[in-house]
C-alpha cells in the first residue's frame, strides 16, 4: 500500500482483525481438498477477511510464506538456546573456579599421566561450549530473510505489480525484511533460500551435540572412578536388580540424545544436494522434520547438562587417594634431581629407581596391594640424604603446573566476558521431569 498499490485501510484493519481467528477445522478440510497447506490456510484466512480476500497472498508464492518463516523460526530457535547454553557455562565457571586448585590424576589414552586440577579439566568442556556458543551466534547472525522473490526468485510478479518499476519491487524487499527483524535478505535465491542455510544451522548443533557428549561420557567415566558423580536424588533407584548401583543416567540420556543430535546434519547435507534447478518438493517433508528435531534435541541436552552442572558432586579422599597411587612413580624424577643435588650420581640413583619401582609395580599389579614406592625408598639408606625432603617432593600441587592459574585467567578474560550478554537470564536451578 505505501508504494502505491490499491489496498485500502478497510482490508488491512480486517486481516489485522483476523489474525488470530484461525479455522483450523476449516483449514483441514481445505487442504485435504486442495492438497496444498500453504492454500488451504490462504483460503481460510480469505473466508475470515472477505473485503480482503482479493490481495491476499498478492504475487507471492507458498514458499515466501514457508520459507521466510522458517528463518523467522530459526533465528528465535537459536535466541532460545544460547541463553540456555550460556548457563550451563556460568555453572560449570563456577565448578571450575571453586576447584581451580584441586590435584586430581590427569588421563592420557585413559592411562595415568601427569595432574591436572578438577578446575583444570572442567575448562577443557567450557571452551568446547564457549566455542559453541560463538558458532551459534555467528550461525544465528548470518541468517538472512528471503524476502519477496517470486515463484522462481526473479521477482517477475512484483515487478508485473509494480508496472516495471525495479526500485518499488526493491523497496518491498527491504521493507518486508525489515519488518520480520532482519538487517538483510538473500540477493538471490531460486523458490526457496538456498538449502545449505540449513546445512550451517543444523551443523552448530550437531557440533554442539559432539561437545555435550564428550563432556557427559568424562562425566560417566569419572563415576566409574567414583571421583566426580552427577546428582542423585535421595530415593533415586540406579537399579532394578542392583540396589547399590548409582548409574549417571542424566549422563547417558545426554549421551544418547546428543548422538541423535549429531546424526541429523545429514539431512540437510543431503538435501541441498539433490535440490534440482529452482527446487524441488523432495525438501518439505524431511526439514519439517529435522529441523525442529534439532533445536528439541538441543534443548533438552542442554536443560540435562544445566541440572547435572549444578550438582556435580566430587569426592576428595578418592581423588587424593588415586593421586597416592600413582604420584610416587611420576615424583622419580624430582627424586633423582633432589639426590643429585645432595652429592649423589644421577646413573646410580636411576638403577635404584628403576629396581624399586619395579619391585611396587609388582604389589600393585601381581598382589593388588597400594603402591609402596615411597616406603622402599625411605627403607633404602642410599637416599637416606633426602627422606626429609619426600614430603615435599610429593605435594601433588606441586605437580599440577599452572593449572590454577590458567583456571582464573581462562574464567576471567574469556568465559565471564562471553557471558555478559546473557546475565539478564540466567535464572535459578533447573529441575529435570522424568
Amino acid at each position: 500500500q505505501s508504494l502505491g498499490l490499491p489496498i485500502t485501510d478497510e482490508q488491512i484493519g480486517e486481516m489485522e482483525a483476523n489474525l488470530d481467528n484461525i479455522d483450523f477445522k476449516m483449514a483441514a478440510e481445505e487442504e485435504k481438498k486442495l492438497r496444498h497447506d500453504v492454500m488451504a490456510h490462504v483460503h481460510t484466512f480469505a473466508h475470515c477477511c472477505p473485503k480482503a480476500a482479493a490481495i491476499i497472498h498478492l504475487g507471492a508464492t507458498s514458499c515466501y510464506v514457508g520459507d521466510n518463516t522458517d528463518l523467522i523460526v530459526l533465528r528465535d530457535g537459536f535466541n532460545l538456546l544460547l541463553p540456555k547454553l550460556a548457563r550451563v557455562i556460568s555453572r560449570l565457571a563456577d565448578f571450575a573456579e571453586k576447584y581451580a586448585d584441586m590435584p586430581a590424576l590427569g588421563f592420557t589414552h585413559y592411562q595415568p599421566a601427569q595432574l591436572t586440577t578438577v578446575g583444570k579439566r572442567c575448562c577443557l568442556w567450557i571452551q568446547d561450549l564457549c566455542m559453541d556458543l560463538q558458532n551459534l551466534e555467528r550461525a544465528r547472525d548470518d541468517l538472512r530473510f528471503r524476502g519477496v522473490k517470486g515463484t522462481t526468485g526473479t521477482q517477475a510478479s512484483f515487478l508485473q505489480l509494480f508496472e516495471g518499476d525495479h526500485s518499488k519491487v526493491e523497496e518491498l524487499d527491504r521493507l518486508v525484511t525489515a519488518k520480520a527483524g532482519f538487517k538483510r535478505a538473500y540477493m538471490v535465491t531460486g523458490q526457496t533460500y538456498s538449502r545449505k542455510v540449513d546445512i550451517g544451522v543444523l551443523a552448530v548443533l550437531a557440533s554442539l551435540g559432539a561437545s555435550i557428549h564428550k563432556i557427559c561420557t568424562d562425566i560417566r567415566l569419572l563415576a566409574n572412578l567414583k571421583e566426580i558423580e552427577e546428582p542423585f536424588e535421595k530415593d533415586q533407584i540406579g537399579s532394578s536388580a542392583m540396589p547399590y548401583k548409582r548409574n549417571p543416567m542424566r549422563s547417558e540420556r545426554c549421551c544418547s540424545l546428543a548422538r541423535h543430535l549429531m546424526t541429523l546434519v545429514m539431512d540437510p547435507l543431503q538435501t541441498a544436494a539433490v535440490q534440482w534447478f529452482e527446487r524441488t518438493l523432495d525438501d518439505s517433508a524431511n526439514r519439517r522434520v529435522c529441523l525442529a528435531e534439532a533445536f528439541l534435541t538441543a534443548d533438552i541436552i542442554l536443560s540435562t547438562l544445566q541440572n547435572i552442572s549444578e550438582g556435580l558432586v566430587v569426592y576428595p579422599k578418592v581423588i587424593e587417594r588415586r593421586i597416592r597411587q600413582e604420584l610416587p612413580f611420576m615424583a622419580t624424577e624430582n627424586i633423582i634431581m633432589a639426590m643429585v643435588k645432595a652429592g649423589g650420581n644421577r646413573q646410580d640413583c636411576h638403577e635404584k629407581i628403576r629396581v624399586l619401582s619395579q619391585q611396587a609395580a609388582a604389589v600393585v599389579k601381581q598382589e593388588g596391594g597400594d603402591n609402596d614406592f615411597i616406603a622402599r625408598v625411605r627403607a633404602d639408606p642410599y637416599f637416606s640424604p633426602i627422606h626429609k625432603q619426600l614430603e615435599s617432593l610429593l605435594d601433588p600441587s606441586s605437580f599440577t603446573g599452572r593449572a590454577p592459574q590458567q583456571v582464573a585467567k581462562f574464567l576471567k578474560e574469556e568465559v565471564r566476558p562471553a557471558l555478559i550478554p546473557y546475565q539478564s537470564k540466567m535464572g535459578g536451578k533447573i529441575e529435570l521431569a522424568l
